[in-house]
């Protein structure tokens, strides 16, 4: 069976000096080089000789190596061109890998999942930059993808804010809508020395366990989730004033501020302050109207 011998400086090194690779700043590439890292990230996926994995942004091979070594098959979808020559390169050995020069937000997952995994759910494993993690993250949640769990490498901060509570800096729509799909989990902090290029900041690699069922019921779940971007759009200003002047939201004044009152909060209070099961209520309140 093929090892894995990427994730360390000296390989990766020969590896982009053969292809004369440049990094794209547009894309995000930061390549991870340390093993300790990747070993951490196969062991909290829970990756077993039964999984089908989808990779987003495989990068050079460095993670879909560890990944292969793992599981029964990994699927890889890597946005830049360039990249494919050296993936087939470095992960000629494997043969249970199989790679795509694409987009992942235009990649029909429920299919793949169909075609490779009989329609069971899959595990997700990602690198993912800054500016793409929502899209994506969300993009799979809402998606009627049969997902087991995502564990993404992501942004400090960004993983922060999926964890925390209400009443928090960071607290926000993303806090919300990840716990509403899954339970996260922060597995590691990863300093920008495991990364190639270096980072300017840390990151953390989180696993988000896909609930079996909604922790809330509402009636629209759209609804709520309109409720909750109108909340933080203007953090600053009151929830009241900011389902005003959401432009998702067609209610009156009026409409409003009754519905407010009818779930029982205060007049002035603000997005940051409710929970999930508060953007619940007020969705299901919303929705009788």
């Amino acid at each position: 069976m093929a090892v894995p011998y990427l994730g360390n400086s000296k390989n990766t090194i020969e590896v982009l000096q053969k292809y004369d690779f440049v990094f794209q700043k547009k894309f995000g590439q930061n390549f991870l080089i340390d093993s300790h890292v990747l070993d951490k990230i196969v062991s909290a996926a829970g990756i077993t000789k039964d999984d089908f994995i989808l990779e987003i942004g495989p990068g050079i091979g460095t993670m879909t190596q560890y990944l292969a070594a793992s599981a029964r098959k990994v699927f890889a979808v890597e946005i830049d061109k360039a990249l494919i020559p050296i993936l087939e390169d470095t992960l000629k050995e494997f043969d249970n890998v199989q790679v795509i020069n694409q987009d992942i937000l235009k990649v029909d997952i429920k299919k793949l999942a169909e075609e490779h995994n009989d329609g069971k759910p899959i595990k997700v494993v990602a690198n993912l930059p800054y500016y793409i993690t929502t899209p994506i993250i969300m993009g799979l949640f809402e998606s009627q993808v049969p997902i087991d769990s995502i564990t993404v490498m992501v942004q400090k901060e960004v993983a922060d804010r999926m964890k925390v509570g209400p009443g928090t800096k960071d607290y926000g729509a993303l806090s919300l809508a990840v716990q509403y799909y899954a339970e996260p989990y922060i597995v590691a902090n990863v300093p920008p020395n495991c990364f190639m290029p270096r980072p300017k900041v840390g990151s953390a690699v989180i696993r988000l366990t896909r609930h079996e069922k909604p922790p809330v019921e509402v009636a629209d779940e759209k609804l709520m989730f309109r409720l909750i971007r109108a909340s933080f759009n203007q953090r600053r200003k009151t929830l009241a004033n900011g389902l005003n002047n959401s432009p998702e939201l067609s209610y009156s004044k009026e409409e409003i501020q009754q519905t407010i009152e009818k779930c029982g909060f205060k007049a002035g209070i603000r997005g940051e302050a409710l929970t999930l099961e508060d953007f619940a209520k007020l969705a299901n309140a919303f929705s009788e109207k």
